[in-house]
């Protein structure tokens, strides 16, 4: 069994990142362009741990099948996750080898 660790230290990691969290809220999915040609449908939710504070929250990117699959008080478990930055904030994803489950 994975360690889980808190967002607030999450957002310091680039990978390994284990949290269980809840999605507190949902944005609507747009479409975007690969480097590898084709598009793919990405959507950003947030995710908080229970205490809900603004340290414990993060954004969470989901790509494809997963945006229907996860909804607004889904609790979600990422193991093996990374974060990346963009514009000064920081996003966690499963990417290619982590893995999310859903109300587990």
């Amino acid at each position: 069994m994975s360690e889980f660790i808190p967002i607030s230290d999450a957002r310091k990691m680039r990978s390994g990142v284990n949290v269980e969290a809840e999605v507190v809220s949902k944005g609507d999915p747009r479409t975007v362009n690969l480097k590898s040609g084709g598009t793919v449908d990405v959507c950003d939710a947030e995710i908080a741990n229970e205490d809900k504070s603004e340290e414990n929250k993060m954004k969470l990117t989901l790509w494809g099948d997963d945006i229907k699959a996860v909804n607004v008080g889904d609790k979600v478990v990422i193991t093996n996750g990374y974060t990346n930055e963009f514009k000064g904030e920081v996003s966690l994803t499963k990417g290619k080898f982590g893995k999310m489950e859903i109300n587990p």
